[in-house]
C-alpha cells in the first residue's frame, strides 16, 4: 500500500554549496583502485536506469553479503558434481564430499591462525555461531558461571544473544581510548565470563583494538568472543596472536555463496555446552528416552550440513589468505578516502563515525556512513538506485542501540566495498548526490511494503526473476 509519495515537482531543491571538481581526488587514487583487486561474480551485469537504458551496476553493498570471487564460482563448478552425503556415505561421491567438508574445517583454522585443538563448527551465519556460543556459557550448580558484557554499538547478531543469559551492557564513550577504559571498570566489578565485542562496526567501519580487549578480558579472569563477520573480509585476523578465544564469521561476507558461518574456538565451553541443534550426526548413541551427544564440532552440527557453503567458505579464504597486503590495504583506502573527502565537500552531506580518536587510515575498513540533509535515507537509496545503478544500505543496519546514539533513530546510509570494487563506484556514488543536492529528485517515488520504489516503473528484470520489485519483504524495523 502507498503511504507517502515524494515527486521531483515538490522536492527542496538545494544547490550544491560545494562547488568543488572531484576530478583531481580521482585521479591521485586511479592507479591504485582503478580496477578490482580480484575478480567477482557478477562484476559487469547491468542495471535498468528508471529514465532508460542501463549502466554498469556499481555494488556498494559488500557489507551486506559480497559478491562471489570468480575463483569462488570457479571453484563451486568444479566440486559441485560430487556433491552429495558427508559422514556416513560409504559412496565415491560421499567419501569425496566428506573429504572436502572436514578440509574445510583446517583451512580456516589457518587462516584465522587458529590453535591446534580448536573448535572449527559451521554454522548458518555469524548470528548462528554466537548464539551457539550462548548455549555453551560455563556453569557453576547450574547456574551462569559470570556475566556477558557487550557495547552498546554492538549488530543484534552480538546483542540479541547474550539477553538470554545474564548480561551487562557498556556505553561506549566518544574515543576508543575512553570505551577501554570503560571496559576495564565493569570488569574491574568481577563476575563475567565473557566479553563480547565487534571486531569492526558495520555501521561505521571503524576497528577496535582487539588484542588489547583480549588482555583485558583475560586480566580479569573472561574469555572474549570477536564478532568479525564485517573485520574478516578486510583485515588477516589471527587469534593465537591476539589471544582471542572465540571468532565468528560469514561465507557470504567474505565473498562466498550459500551464507555458511563458522565459530572457531577453544573447545572445553563447546563440548560441555548444549548442543545448537539435536539430530542425526550430533550424537554417539540415541535411546527412545535419552541420548548420549557427541563431542567436537559434530556436537553442534546435527543435521546434514551445508557443504559447498563450508567449501567455497574455506576457498575464500585461501584466496583472500594469498592476497599482497599492502596492495589490499592501499586499494581499500584509497575508495575509502576518495568517498569520504568527496562527501565532506558536498553541502548538507554528513559522514557518522562512533569515535573521535579513530585514525581513518589504519583503523577503517571499506565503510562509510552517512546521512543526507532533508532527505529520508531510504529515499536516497532508491534514488540512486533507480537513477544512478548505484546499490547501497540505508537503514538502522541491525545496531538499533547505536544508530539513536548517533542521532539517527530513522537510518542513514551505508556504502561499503571490497576487492572486487572500483573508484568509479564511488565516484557514481558522489555524482549522485551532488546532483540530488543540487537539482532534486529525477522521478516520482512512493512507499510501498514499508520501502521507497519509483512510481509507475516499467522497469524489466530477467525472465527467471519476479517481475515486480522487491519490496514484499521489507525488514519491520519500523518501531522508534
Amino acid at each position: 500500500m502507498t503511504t507517502a509519495t515524494v515527486s521531483p515537482n515538490t522536492a527542496v531543491r538545494l544547490q550544491s554549496a560545494a562547488g568543488h571538481d572531484t576530478a583531481a581526488l580521482f585521479s591521485e587514487r586511479l592507479a591504485v583502485a582503478g580496477r578490482p583487486l580480484s575478480a567477482v561474480t557478477g562484476a559487469e551485469i547491468q542495471a535498468p536506469l528508471i529514465q532508460g537504458g542501463h549502466v554498469r551496476y556499481a555494488n556498494l553493498d559488500y557489507g551486506a553479503s559480497a559478491p562471489a570471487l570468480s575463483v569462488v564460482s570457479a571453484y563451486l563448478n568444479e566440486i559441485l558434481p560430487f556433491y552429495a552425503s558427508v559422514h556416513r556415505g560409504a559412496g565415491y561421491a560421499s567419501q569425496i564430499s566428506t573429504s572436502v567438508y572436514e578440509n574445510a574445517r583446517n583451512i580456516v583454522r589457518d587462516f584465522v591462525g587458529g590453535r591446534a585443538g580448536d573448535s572449527v563448527i559451521f554454522t548458518r551465519n555469524t548470528t548462528d555461531s554466537l548464539n551457539l556460543l550462548a548455549g555453551c556459557l560455563p556453569t557453576v550448580d547450574g547456574r551462569p558461571a559470570g556475566d556477558v558484557l557487550y557495547l552498546d554499538i554492538e549488530h543484534h547478531a552480538n546483542l540479541l544473544p547474550w539477553q538470554g543469559v545474564p548480561h551487562r551492557s557498556v556505553v561506549a564513550a566518544d574515543t576508543l581510548a575512553g570505551t577501554v577504559e570503560a571496559l576495564r571498570a565493569e570488569l574491574e566489578q568481577g563476575g563475567v565470563s565473557l566479553l563480547a565485542v565487534t571486531g569492526a562496526s558495520n555501521v561505521t567501519g571503524e576497528i577496535l583494538p582487539i588484542r588489547a580487549l583480549a588482555a583485558l578480558a583475560h586480566e580479569h579472569g573472561a574469555r572474549i568472543v570477536v564478532d568479525a563477520a564485517q573485520l574478516a573480509p578486510h583485515r588477516r585476523i589471527n587469534i593465537s596472536a591476539d589471544d582471542v578465544d572465540y571468532l565468528a564469521f560469514s561465507g557470504h561476507k567474505l565473498y562466498a555463496p550459500f551464507g555458511a558461518g563458522v565459530l572457531v574456538g577453544r573447545p572445553d565451553w563447546l563440548d560441555a555446552g548444549t548442543p545448537h541443534l539435536a539430530g542425526g550426526g550430533a550424537v554417539r548413541e540415541a535411546r527412545l528416552d535419552g541420548v548420549s551427544w557427541a563431542t567436537g564440532p559434530a556436537r553442534h552440527e546435527g543435521g546434514s550440513p551445508n557443504v559447498l557453503g563450508a567449501a567455497t567458505l574455506a576457498r575464500a579464504t585461501q584466496v583472500i589468505a594469498a592476497l599482497d597486503p599492502d596492495r589490499w590495504h592501499a586499494h581499500e583506502s584509497a575508495i575509502r578516502s576518495f568517498l569520504v573527502e568527496g562527501l565532506h565537500k558536498i553541502d548538507g552531506v554528513t559522514v557518522h563515525q562512533i569515535f573521535q580518536d579513530t585514525d581513518p587510515d589504519t583503523d577503517t575498513i571499506g565503510v562509510v556512513n552517512f546521512s543526507v540533509e532533508g532527505y529520508d535515507a531510504g529515499l536516497v537509496a532508491a534514488y540512486l538506485s533507480a537513477e544512478h545503478g548505484v546499490g547501497l544500505r540505508d537503514g538502522r543496519f541491525c545496531a538499533h542501540p547505536l544508530l539513536k546514539r548517533l542521532g539517527l533513530p530513522s537510518g542513514s546510509l551505508r556504502a561499503s566495498f571490497g576487492l572486487g570494487s572500483r573508484l568509479e563506484d564511488a565516484q557514481r556514488l558522489l555524482a549522485g548526490i551532488e546532483e540530488l543536492r543540487r537539482t532534486g529528485l529525477g522521478w516520482d517515488y512512493v512507499v510501498d511494503s514499508g520501502r521507497w520504489v519509483p512510481a509507475n516503473d516499467t522497469r524489466t528484470y530477467p525472465d527467471w526473476a519476479p517481475n515486480t520489485p522487491g519490496t514484499a519483504g521489507a525488514a519491520p524495523c519500523t518501531d522508534d
